[in-house]
């Protein structure tokens, strides 16, 4: 006897109603675009690896030996120790002192970012984070129930956020603010007062800090020291990783370090727990950091360099076209222009009409958590300089008809 069907479709949680990923999602425009025949400039997503920044040698060499050794099977779930010991150094160089038992390695610095809140936050929770901000944030947050609590960051001050802001918007429920410096998706580099004022209030408010700290090594001026060199015993979680400053994206080789002493010992016995259930990061990948971190890295001047003549031109061509103005970013690769819209428009309808019109895609800045009138949208700049200004020249024309 046949058994009955229910044929209703199956809903997914809840708490995942408000997670969306817009980096990702404008790509589905852009592969519709090009299915179509049309050249598409794809500047939606910051991948060096794609723009023919290479791997350095050593590195991929080091993994290529892990393979050919056999190291194929599970590895420790907090890392390697000679990985760790190599976090724990580096980190102790640019001045803050961290032992390698304060260091976990994660896939990507995307997984910290979720072992950092799902230790720290309950539902109900808050957290604080910058506004733009990075989607992953908010989706976190989301997922485990806690509230995300927004403090801006302003253009017309490079960028920055308002350090008297985030201190009016503490309360008990607040448990951890989030800075990601250097910034995406803006390129802002926080000054060192900054710096100092965003520690006091951690301190003072018995919080913790999570310091996405991914683009420490391509500010134009040279690395910047993390944030703990400031005060070596203030409750941060830091977040790196090989994805950017070592060109390895792909390889999704990210890790957490902790300070605070005592204060952070049972977070980092919480996200040690993490780690052990999801087994362990990536074995081989991870053969690559101390050859990283304590090698060769002629690559980065000149990759600096180079996003710095990027910046230069983006920022030129963007605020010598009608109607546009932008920031000149200090670090990665990436810049906010904002364009003024027509009544009734939007960030994400401009960003749409512009990959239709001429194959230019870029993400739209509520897709950042902006407000979708303001016109808002991020660039990546890794292309060619060449190629740039084509896209400048692609964006002007079609400004003219969008914004008539």
């Amino acid at each position: 006897m046949a058994v009955p069907r229910v044929a209703a479709a199956v809903p997914p949680a809840q708490r995942l109603s408000g997670v969306s990923y817009s980096i990702r999602r404008v790509a589905v425009e852009g592969k519709k675009v090009e299915a179509a025949g049309q050249r598409v400039h794809w500047l939606n997503t910051g991948d060096p690896v794609a723009f023919g920044f290479n791997t350095p040698a050593h590195m991929i060499e080091a993994v290529l030996k892990s393979l050919r050794d056999g190291e194929n099977g599970y590895g420790p779930s907090s890392g390697l120790l000679e990985a760790r010991e190599a976090i724990a150094g580096e980190n102790s160089s640019r001045g803050w002192p961290i032992s390698a038992d304060r260091v976990v390695l994660t896939s990507g610095s995307s997984e910290g970012i979720d072992f950092a809140l799902t230790a720290l936050a309950d539902p109900g929770d808050e957290v604080l984070l910058p506004l733009p901000t990075y989607p992953l944030y908010t989706a976190v947050a989301r997922k485990i129930g806690a509230r995300d609590v927004y403090y801006h960051a302003d253009s017309k001050n490079g960028w920055l956020p308002d350090a008297g802001e985030i201190r009016r918007l503490i309360t008990p429920r607040t448990k951890a603010l989030l800075v990601n410096d250097p910034n995406n998706p803006t390129g802002a580099v926080y000054p060192q007062s900054l710096r100092r004022d965003l520690l006091n209030i951690v301190d003072q408010h018995g919080l913790t800090m999570i310091a996405d700290e991914i683009y420490q090594d391509v500010p134009y001026d040279g690395p910047i020291a993390p944030i703990g060199a400031l005060d070596t015993d203030a409750p941060i979680i830091s977040l790196s990783g090989l994805s950017k400053g070592y060109l390895a994206p792909g390889w999704r080789t990210g890790w957490m370090a902790m300070g605070g002493g005592d204060r952070l010992k049972d977070v980092l016995a919480a996200v040690t727990r993490l780690a052990e259930g999801r087994l362990c990061s990536t074995v081989p990948m991870q053969r690559a950091i101390a050859p990283a971190l304590t090698g060769d890295r002629s690559h980065q001047p000149a990759f600096r360099a180079a996003l710095r003549e990027r910046a230069e031109i983006v920022h030129k061509r963007a605020n010598a076209t009608p109607n546009m103005t932008s920031t000149m970013p200090k670090a990665a690769f990436y810049a906010m222009p904002r364009v003024t819209l027509p009544a009734g428009k939007t960030d994400e309808q401009y960003v749409l009409a512009l990959v239709r019109a001429v194959g230019v895609l870029c993400v739209h800045g509520s897709g950042f958590g902006m407000n979708p009138r303001d016109g808002y949208f991020r660039m990546v700049f890794l292309a060619p300089p060449a190629q740039l200004n084509e896209i400048w020249d692609l964006i002007g024309d079609f400004n003219k008809t969008f914004l008539a």
